[in-house]
């Protein structure tokens, strides 16, 4: 393999997963930990990534940037499995529940295809999918429309004016970013339009997000932290945050991971 290959190889790969090794990329190409380095070294002088200590990381993104769908999904994935097994908890069979877009909230949708006379409604393309595949035949899902983003989210007037009719008993938000300054955050303006719409429509707003996105701030804020009556974490998030959320009146569900 020519070297321009296997560094394409290996931003593919840090793109998925988050985060790369040089021992295991050693591994994976045959080649020596030096040249590994030199590779990470040539990608991390034109931006692509970020070097750290036995390794390299995606670049800290920045408040307007938005991966896709399946990058998303490769990151801190036990976290966010755990995080909806966790939140699936809180729904009784013949409610009516919204899940906004995003891999954990399409996590928590694999978890309510087994729950009786649900009515859902999502502006997410893979969670409605996910009911349309395996839900039952007394649920409801309600796909809002709209228009779509990197995220698989579906955004803008015609999702908007689609929310505002409706009323649910909770609503499940996927933020990218959360801290006590800009509350839950977005890099999409228009998933922020349409994510308000879904906070209003719903009695308890449950923010889920596993610790990463503790200090991520995106372009746009979707509600102040106060806002949530419950956030679902995982265990690693930080002492300080759990302090912050406490101050806020916001109860803390931390999911355990098997």
């Amino acid at each position: 393999m020519l070297a321009p290959q296997r560094q394409a190889a290996i931003l593919d790969r840090v793109r998925a997963t988050g985060g790369v090794r040089v021992s295991e990329l050693a591994a994976q190409f045959g080649v020596s930990d030096m040249t590994v380095r030199r590779d990470l070294d040539i990608l991390a002088d034109r931006g692509l990534l970020a070097k750290v200590h036995g390794g390299a990381t995606l670049v800290d993104p920045g408040a307007t940037d938005e991966p896709g769908f399946a990058a998303k999904s490769a990151l801190q994935r036990a976290e966010k499995v755990a995080i909806a097994a966790r939140a699936a908890e809180l729904v009784s069979p013949g409610g009516a529940v919204a899940l906004s877009a995003g891999t954990t909230t399409v996590e928590l949708a694999r978890h309510l295809v087994d729950v009786a006379g649900l009515t859902v409604v999502t502006n997410s393309i893979p969670a409605a999918d996910v009911f349309y595949r395996d839900g039952r035949g007394d649920q409801t899902v309600i796909l809002t429309g709209g228009v779509r983003t990197p995220s698989d989210a579906l955004v803008g007037p015609v999702a908007v004016s689609a929310v505002r009719s409706l009323h649910v008993d909770l609503l499940f938000l996927g933020v990218h970013g959360m801290s006590e300054r800009t509350g839950y955050t977005t890099p999409n303006l228009m998933e922020s339009d349409t994510n308000r719409a879904l906070i209003s429509a719903a009695g308890r707003l449950v923010v889920l997000a596993d610790h990463t996105k503790w200090g991520t701030v995106g372009i746009s804020s979707m509600a102040e932290l106060a806002e949530a009556q419950v956030l679902v974490c995982d265990a690693a998030l930080p002492a300080t945050a759990r302090d912050t959320l406490a101050g806020h009146g916001i109860e803390l569900l931390i999911a355990d991971q098997p």
